[in-house]
């Protein structure tokens, strides 16, 4: 069973139907045209299909066996005007071969392996912040001495 199931994938050809957010979210989108979009492909040949919710917009992956059933599909009024009403119909629209970028099925998340026994992290070693310190003021090294106003002469200027 799981070695045919994986032959039939491998004939088939997927397209992903991506719609990115705009005027409206596109899953409002989905939520208007989605069934339809799914109708006409089943009725098509469409032998697989997946809804993805991506950060910002949906993604719509169709496997057909054929290209010619793809190219059916897509010309399709239902189709065409789905794709005329999404949120941003001139920058917010890819149609492209393939499952979310690349031809190939999706593979399982692989579990982390551990890390070693005991280990961690060294600490970063914290400088204590720099003290910033007032300067000393030193005492003159010749006392002032206080004289009388008389011990001081005034001479002409010359």
């Amino acid at each position: 069973m799981k070695l045919r199931r994986t032959f039939e994938d491998m004939s088939m050809r997927w397209w992903s139907i991506e719609v990115r957010d705009g005027v409206l979210p596109a899953q409002r989108w989905k939520d208007g045209y989605g069934e339809a979009l799914l109708e006409a492909a089943i009725t098509n040949g469409a032998r697989r299909w997946e809804w993805t919710v991506i950060p910002g917009g949906v993604v719509l992956e169709v496997a057909f066996r054929e290209s010619e059933e793809w190219e059916r599909f897509r010309a399709l009024p239902v189709v065409t005007a789905a794709l005329d009403a999404t949120p941003d119909p001139v920058n917010g629209l890819y149609v492209y071969p393939g499952r979310g970028g690349n031809a190939s099925a999706r593979s399982p998340k692989r579990k982390p392996r551990p890390t070693g026994a005991g280990a961690a992290a060294v600490p970063i070693p914290v400088e204590p912040p720099p003290v910033a310190r007032l300067a000393v003021t030193e005492p003159p090294a010749e006392p002032i001495v206080a004289g009388s106003p008389a011990s001081f002469t005034l001479e002409p200027a010359a």
